[in-house]
């Protein structure tokens, strides 16, 4: 019984998912078709249809889930701790010198292969 359960609330957030991409759809269309009307209104009504569509598509078992993934990604986020200033142009800079002198280290290592390859080749100008 329990299977026929979850059989018909899939069927059902199906459905809700449906409805939410063909309301989004006819709001998508709507902006353009009204296109002699002022943008503002245009957009306004535009946002007013999405938000409906969210809140369909949020009634849905994966628009909970996806919701309580974003309510733990932001408490993830408030758990970070975050660099200052002065260590966020500390690595900034580090990460610059380091690049060139790698930069240059590759230069010269090319450089030296390519002497090395004109001499084997004979090509010594």
């Amino acid at each position: 019984m329990n299977a026929k359960a979850e059989a018909g609330a899939t069927g059902l957030d199906t459905v809700k998912l449906a409805v939410a991409v063909v309301l989004l759809a006819a709001g998508i269309y709507g902006f353009y078709h009204f296109a002699a009307y002022s943008t503002l209104v245009r957009v306004g009504g535009l946002l007013v249809i999405a938000a409906g569509a969210a809140a369909i598509a949020l009634q849905t078992d994966q628009g909970r889930r996806l919701w309580q993934f974003t309510g733990n990604a932001r408490t993830e986020v408030r758990k970070v701790v975050w660099p200052t200033r002065q260590e966020t142009l500390q690595t900034t800079l580090v990460v610059i010198v380091m690049v060139l002198i790698l930069g240059i280290v590759l230069w010269l290592f090319d450089m030296v292969l390519m002497a090395i390859l004109r001499f084997l080749t004979g090509q010594e100008g």
